[in-house]
């Protein structure tokens, strides 16, 4: 072999090197982002737990005193198994069991938004005197707040994951490789219509 032969094959074993350096750490960069993502995910799926065991709680304590209101807490009742029936690695399932126990439950105003269950409230004061109902509404609007930082962080990890994988050259990798975009956490349709507050009563 002529040396030129030996130079070209020394500058080709180079410039495989770099460009494996190069995979290699976008690879890992990309499996950190998935990961950290994920591990954002598990935090919004606590909070969705904990919500949904607060619900089943406050929906109980409330059913006891008011017997014949059942359609509302049917409704909530169905909407949270389906919640608790989406697998956790089912992102997108989760998010859209969701939304729709959000919609029952602000359609029972569970969410402090007025609605049927407010009317429910006023109509039963023994609700407002329970210590345990009170505790309840407490714990699920600190729940609430809770839901809505774990959703901004999840977010923030789906768009650094998402533009990591969608730049070049990395998404000439993560194609090859099987990264996918991650789906955001999307405030519920009903979140964008603000609530009606009456105070003529």
């Amino acid at each position: 072999m002529g040396k030129s032969v030996l130079a070209i094959l020394a500058v080709l074993v180079v410039l495989a090197l770099i460009i494996g350096g190069l995979a290699v750490g976008k690879y890992n960069s990309l499996v950190r982002e998935r990961n950290n993502v994920d591990q954002q995910w598990a935090q919004v799926e606590n909070q969705l737990q904990r919500r949904a065991d607060l619900i089943g709680n406050l929906v109980g304590t409330v059913k006891g005193i008011t017997k014949q209101e059942s359609d509302v807490f049917v409704k909530i009742a169905e909407a949270r198994s389906k919640l608790l029936a989406v697998p956790a690695g089912d992102i997108e399932g989760k998010m859209a069991a969701n939304e729709q126990l959000s919609r029952a439950m602000n359609a029972g105003g569970l969410l402090g938004t007025g609605g049927r269950f407010l009317s429910i409230t006023e109509q039963y004061p023994q609700l407002k005197s329970s210590e345990n109902f009170m505790k309840l509404q407490d714990e699920l609007a600190g729940t609430e707040n809770r839901l809505a930082v774990a959703r901004k962080d999840y977010n923030e990890s789906v768009t650094s994951y998402n533009n990591m994988r969608q730049t070049f050259p990395t998404v000439l990798i993560a194609g090859m490789l099987g990264f996918q975009d991650k789906p955001f956490f999307k405030a519920e349709a009903d979140a964008k219509v603000a609530p009606k507050v009456d105070f003529s009563k």
